[in-house]
């Protein structure tokens, strides 16, 4: 058998985007904040691309939508996305580089991404302002939970300010009703949607729609990624799950105890 240290390579992941990070940081200071956090997008779509399959490309840009497909008069259009996963196949609207314009039925993923998340509601880095704005993807028919396939629509942040209580991020989290079912807060929460968690193991109280949050110490960004390419894959990659979701008894183990059920 060969050698191989799978854990210690996802958990480079995260290592390699913090310290990215944490450079840049280092050498602007507080210069220039809008450069640092259009930066703070470029290295984790740059991490992304090395994983993505050749079908599908990243950007970041608007999604634009029409319920009435001859008339055009049920329009929609979303706020402006740091990161957008579509399909190459599909015409897109607009493009000029990175920055895209694309109709709903292409686009595989969504992530909004930041520096630091809080919890306070006043802060513009506010977890529920965040979650503000993607809720209105739901104004899109192909983001239903019941929509013929799913999509990831995901929060990724570098830091995330550890002065929260269940009651307040239970109500953030309710509030999204799983439109958002990804989120990577710091490097070592993550927390997971699940429309139906019937076959987990251990199995919870409750069989019902709910997020559970993990404590995957060094693995929260690694796990955020290979959930999105799971997700985004036109077939859920089996022979990789040795590869992207190395811990022993699965992250099932590292499960906080308090779930959030959504109604």
């Amino acid at each position: 058998m060969p050698d191989q240290n799978i854990l210690k390579f996802q958990k480079s992941i995260t290592k390699e985007l913090i310290a990215t990070h944490e450079r840049v940081r280092d050498l602007i200071g507080n210069a220039n904040w809008g450069d640092e956090g259009r930066y703070k997008e470029a290295i984790l779509r740059k991490t992304i691309s090395q994983f993505l399959p050749s079908n599908l490309k990243i950007g970041s840009g608007f999604i634009v939508g029409n319920n009435d497909h001859l008339n055009g008069t049920e329009s929609e259009i979303s706020k402006q996305l740091d990161i957008i996963i579509y399909e190459d196949k599909t015409p897109v609207v607009f493009r000029e580089g990175d920055f895209v314009i694309l109709t709903e039925s292409s686009v595989r993923a969504v992530i909004e991404v930041k520096a630091e998340v809080v919890n306070k509601s006043t802060n513009s880095n506010g977890l529920n302002k965040i979650i503000n704005k993607l809720e209105l993807l739901n104004n899109f028919q192909t983001f239903s939970n019941h929509a013929p396939r799913k999509k990831f629509v995901g929060i990724f942040s570098y830091k995330y300010n550890q002065d929260y209580n269940h009651n307040s991020l239970q109500e953030i989290l309710e509030s999204s009703n799983g439109i958002v079912n990804h989120l990577a807060l710091g490097s070592n929460r993550f927390i997971k949607f699940w429309e139906d968690p019937s076959g987990l193991v251990p199995p919870l109280m409750r069989n019902a729609p709910c997020y559970i949050k993990y404590n995957l110490q060094n693995l929260s960004f690694s796990y955020f990624i290979s959930n999105l390419l799971h997700i985004i894959s036109d077939e859920d990659p089996v022979e990789r799950y040795w590869f992207s979701f190395p811990i022993n008894g699965t992250k099932e183990v590292y499960r906080e105890e308090s779930i959030i059920y959504i109604e």
